[in-house]
């Protein structure tokens, strides 16, 4: 950030914010309280809190930051009187992403679908594990059976990893889908 430049107040809907500064020192704002951070500092804005930094120093900031997960829009704005912005979708190369151009926005859209479809699949089958396992971990508690209370909640886990990884699926697809149908 060069001398006195500032970004708009934003929030993220789905991430944290984490920053880390390198060079020079800046303002943070974060819901409402200020902070003045300098390098080796860093500072964290959660989800739904608004935020802005400014650098109030005499040198360029140079910052590490991390929206975490990185799911697009990243940032949402907000109009004066509270009400949500419409969504800004940003091009590849706003974020140091090369624009990948050998697919369409409508092949990436098909791949955001069919990413979905995998995922409703998961969570099908990660509720009916659970279905059959809560009722094996809440019998193994009440007869103090530990090991088979661990199996069912180890069960549990073995079912629900999947339908993790599917979600990191569809976050990867959508935003594929969001930087080409900006580009």
């Amino acid at each position: 950030m060069e001398v006195g430049q500032f970004n708009e107040s934003h929030t993220h809907d789905l991430g944290h914010e984490i920053f880390l500064i390198l060079q020079g020192t800046a303002e943070f704002e974060i819901d409402g309280h200020k902070e003045v951070v300098g390098p080796g500092q860093m500072c964290v804005a959660l989800t739904d809190e608004a935020h802005t930094v400014r650098n109030v120093g005499e040198d360029e900031v140079i910052m590490y930051l991390s929206v975490t997960p990185h799911i697009h829009p990243t940032h949402t704005y907000w109009t004066d009187n509270g009400t949500k912005r419409p969504p800004r979708f940003n091009k590849s190369g706003s974020f140091d992403v090369p624009a990948d151009t050998s697919q369409s926005a409508s092949e990436l859209a098909d791949k955001q679908l069919a990413a979905m479809d995998r995922f409703a699949d998961s969570v099908s089958a990660a509720i009916a594990v659970h279905r059959d396992r809560i009722s094996a971990f809440k019998k193994a508690e009440c007869e103090s059976n530990r090991e088979s209370a661990a199996a069912a909640r180890d069960a549990m886990w073995s079912a629900l990893y999947p339908m993790f990884k599917e979600v990191y699926a569809v976050a990867d697809a959508w935003n594929a889908f969001t930087a080409r149908s900006a580009d």
